[in-house]
């Protein structure tokens, strides 16, 4: 069976990693490890895109040559990525040889196929984000309107890809699949894109002016635009055929979800299904555009200086508390506003609710019963957990992240009132209700289980440790929940999940 694939976008490597990175690189990775919990195959696809002018320009101001300064960011981003546990499956370089040997093979059958052909351009463009913009649209001051830089003139021969020729094509697409695009706000805005004729797309920058890039097969003299190049490294790797490969075993492609940021939501809903369209690939199952880290209701932005380092976060609260605050405080596909007030208030909740839960709990388990206990359940409860349960996969199937993440505290919280309600320090007194004691324990012991396989995609490290101190030996999957309840060794004592010193 074709594995679950996705993928998050191929990070530009010419700056270090930021929150907006790590947010969408960890939104990637709960839903991956999720997919994992319910059973699921998965391939996951994250890398760095080494290609392009701002490369250029970043290498040359740092007297280094663009493929030195690739070698050095696509290991500080991998390092980053393994701070902040992401369990990606692969990580591509758009400079690998198999990467360029299919992006080669893909544009020499497009201009085969005659979707590719040259032209004269003359028009603004934006070195930034290395790409054309019309005189209306940069308007008399004459900057980009994505990044308010200034825009230079420029005149030179382009090769053009017919994307015009797809806009009914993906149009009706799009319209036939409502859910292709979430969520529905982000679709909106592609088919308002599409209201406009759709221009066809310059695929290629001469080497007169750039040549770190791709070499166009059937042109020597030009390189592939960088964002062409990017968007076909989430068809390499998924090990598409190359000349290093020629085989389809292992082959991924369709991915089943992209997540992206709103920024570049129009490359991956626009350009890239256009290209798949000509290239004869099926488009990707859905796209999941979401919103942006702001700083005072402004974008996090390298060249505002405003950005957050993720790791510097981490070295202070700890890795799942930076995963549990950015998927918990940002609605999937919102923005969000970034403040430490807010990240201590998450950071509380864990310690508070989760972890004021859990060590409670195996407190009174050792105190009461030695670390064993039956596996009575209090129907009450136990109603609640079944119902967390089917919600949580329904929400999370519907890549509501944060309906999700707040369903499973939710039941944490109940289950804190549900200790004060019973009084299990009190049961423990009477003799003649050793039988309640075993009921409320074992409740409690439950539904830890239950809260350490719905928690663990977002905070793989904490549940780990919670399960062993309730006497699992790994995080039970969606599947596995009943077996725990079996297979449970003696409740230990541990360290603080959440300590409060850190706040």
């Amino acid at each position: 069976m074709k594995p679950y694939y996705l993928t998050t976008p191929i990070y530009y490597a010419s700056g270090e990693p930021h929150i907006g990175h790590a947010y969408t690189t960890i939104l990637t990775d709960t839903l991956a490890r999720y997919r994992r919990q319910m059973g699921s195959q998965v391939e996951f696809l994250t890398g760095t895109d080494e290609h392009g002018q701002k490369m250029k320009e970043a290498a040359t101001q740092k007297s280094m040559h663009p493929k030195e300064l690739a070698d050095k960011m696509a290991k500080n981003f991998k390092e980053a990525w393994v701070g902040l546990d992401i369990s990606f499956d692969r990580f591509i370089r758009t400079t690998e040889d198999a990467h360029v040997d299919v992006v080669q093979n893909i544009l020499n059958r497009l201009w085969e196929k005659q979707e590719i052909y040259a032209d004269n351009y003359s028009g603004w463009y934006c070195i930034h984000e290395e790409r054309y913009w019309t005189s209306r649209e940069v308007g008399e001051e004459h900057v980009c309107p994505d990044c308010h830089r200034p825009v230079e003139y420029i005149e030179e021969k382009n090769y053009f890809f017919r994307m015009g020729k797809y806009q009914e094509k993906l149009l009706e697409h799009i319209n036939n699949n409502p859910n292709w695009i979430v969520p529905e706000t982000r679709r909106n805005e592609v088919l308002g894109f599409l209201n406009q004729p759709l221009e066809d797309l310059s695929i290629s920058r001469p080497k007169t002016r750039l040549d770190w890039g791709i070499t166009l097969p059937f042109d020597e003299s030009h390189v592939c635009y960088v964002w062409v190049d990017a968007l076909f490294s989430y068809v390499t790797g998924a090990s598409f055929p190359s000349t290093q490969s020629k085989t389809l075993k292992n082959y991924c492609w369709p991915a089943d979800l992209q997540v992206v940021g709103k920024d570049i939501l129009t490359t991956h809903a626009v350009y890239w299904p256009t290209l798949l369209m000509a290239s004869d690939l099926p488009l990707p199952k859905k796209i999941l555009a979401h919103g942006w880290w702001l700083s005072k209701k402004t974008k996090m932005s390298k060249s505002i200086g405003n950005v957050i380092d993720p790791l510097q976060l981490r070295e202070k609260y700890g890795t799942d508390a930076v995963r549990w605050y950015l998927l918990r405080d940002m609605r999937t596909g919102s923005d969000a506003t970034f403040t430490e007030e807010r990240f201590a208030t998450r950071y509380e909740e864990l310690a508070n609710v989760l972890g004021n839960l859990a060590s409670r709990t195996t407190s009174m388990v050792i105190k009461y019963r030695a670390g064993r206990l039956s596996e009575e359940i209090e129907t009450e409860l136990g109603e609640e957990i079944e119902q967390t349960l089917d919600n949580f996969q329904k929400h999370m199937d519907k890549l509501q992240v944060h309906s999700a993440l707040g369903l499973a505290m939710d039941l944490a919280r109940k289950t804190n009132v549900y200790i004060d309600k019973k009084e299990p320090w009190a049961l423990a007194k009477d003799p003649d209700r050793t039988n309640s004691l075993d009921t409320v324990l074992g409740t409690l012991v439950r539904i830890l289980t239950v809260l350490t396989t719905l928690l663990s995609p977002v905070m793989p490290e904490k549940m780990g440790a919670l399960a062993k101190h309730i006497g699992l030996d790994k995080i039970p999957t969606f599947e596995d929940l009943n077996l725990a309840l079996t297979t449970r060794s003696t409740l230990k004592s541990g360290a603080p999940l959440f300590p409060r010193d850190h706040l």
